[in-house]
């Protein structure tokens, strides 16, 4: 598994100014003096490792966790359940029904089928 990057102060202060310091959730402006901001991923890294610049953008902290939490954690967990489950790696579902037995539906119970 790949690490994620870590941008350095030149790679953000390149983005701030190709984006023109604009929040591309709320459309607001980053003033970068005073606000806190994020690069924030359009297509969430966890999907796709991608981080050339037409997948990155700038985002106030406020938006870019309302983002993540509402839109980008639902993408990335069916992924995880997508991949578990096409590789067979997902959990069974319930317990297997022991081996000669009926359930006997008035005491509750598997009860042995005589042979």
């Amino acid at each position: 598994m790949t690490q994620r990057k870590s941008f350095s102060k030149k790679d953000r202060a390149r983005l701030f100014t190709l984006y023109a310091g604009e929040c591309h959730l709320c459309a607001g402006k980053i003033d970068g003096t005073k606000e806190a901001w994020e690069i924030e991923h359009v297509i969430p890294w966890a999907l796709t490792q991608d981080d050339s610049d037409p997948n990155l953008r700038l985002a106030h902290i406020k938006c870019h966790k309302v983002k993540t939490h509402q839109e980008d954690r639902p993408r990335i967990s069916k992924a995880e359940r997508q991949y578990m489950k096409h590789n067979g790696l997902s959990k069974p579902k319930g317990f297997p029904k022991p081996t000669n037995t009926k359930f006997n539906w008035r005491t509750g119970r598997y009860e042995r089928i005589e042979l």
